[in-house]
């Protein structure tokens, strides 16, 4: 059973714009990065009052805080970043969610970097397993994306951190076209890592033609991450969670994506064509 949120800063930072668009398209949840172009980890508490009464005066609640704890590079001083999931937990809590995405640290930021890991590898599971502890001290939960240069960003280094940090405060949360943008087969991600998959990001990605870089993102089943097949598959598994929107059509970065309130129904719309093809149920 899926329940469709979204990172309703793709449709805009205006909050009011945000949960208007959401309640058009039926989704009830939001995965919570940011409104007014600020960070959730660094708007005030008073700020924060005021989007939840938002959205408690309009039904909606939270599929997770989408925090960027963990993007920092793997040599930058640990402790000050723990001190920021704390804070994540915190608001958290104030929205009655458990759920916090996150990241498995970047390359050194102060030399070049080959592509090798290895040296850093030990660092980043300690780091994970910091956060980890103090998730589950906290009644805390964290989905960790598969993101671009994040160590976890390939299937084999996904699955090692999760074989290597066992705790029932850290799941992965699946997200096909990053695979895509990252080079890798998305169903071969999805095999390694389906058993460790509890969050479902939606976006579907289109490999680069020519000169065109990156690729770009696409209506979700129209690109090369080939999204109905970890859906299928996860229904068959007996999947009870969130298929959270976050389709990227006008672009994206490291912070976020975007858009737009015109183009976002039909990404919700195409989801929902994707899960009952699945013969997935939507709560």
């Amino acid at each position: 059973m899926f329940t469709l949120s979204a990172f309703a800063d793709e449709i805009s930072p205006d909050p009011a714009e945000q949960i208007a668009v959401l309640k058009a398209c039926g989704v009830r949840c939001i995965e919570f990065r940011s409104i007014d172009k600020t960070n959730v980890l660094k708007l005030s508490d008073a700020r924060l009052v005021e989007f939840k009464t938002m959205l408690d005066g309009e039904g909606l609640t939270l599929s997770a805080i989408g925090s960027p704890v963990g993007k920092i590079a793997i040599d930058a001083p640990f402790d000050p970043h723990l001190d920021l999931l704390k804070r994540a937990i915190e608001i958290a809590e104030m929205f009655g969610t458990p759920n916090i995405r996150i990241f498995s640290f970047y390359p050194p930021a102060d030399a070049p970097w080959d592509g090798d890991w290895a040296p850093h590898r030990g660092e980043v599971l300690r780091r994970m397993r910091a956060m980890a502890d103090l998730a589950e001290n906290s009644g805390a939960m964290l989905f960790h994306e598969n993101e671009h240069r994040i160590y976890g960003d390939s299937p084999e280094r996904v699955a090692d951190i999760f074989t290597s940090v066992p705790s029932p405060a850290l799941r992965a949360a699946y997200d096909a076209a990053n695979w895509v943008f990252c080079g890798y087969d998305p169903v071969d991600g999805w095999n390694r890592t389906k058993e460790f998959t509890s969050h479902f990001h939606i976006k579907d990605w289109k490999k680069p033609r020519g000169d065109e870089g990156h690729g770009h993102g696409v209506i979700p089943g129209t690109g090369d991450g080939q999204v109905a097949v970890s859906i299928r598959e996860a229904v068959t598994r007996g999947y009870a969670g969130f298929a959270v929107m976050e389709p990227h059509l006008r672009g994206g970065g490291p912070t976020g994506g975007v858009t737009g309130s015109d183009l976002f129904p039909y990404a919700v719309q195409a989801l929902r064509q994707i899960l009952a093809d699945c013969g997935a149920t939507e709560a």
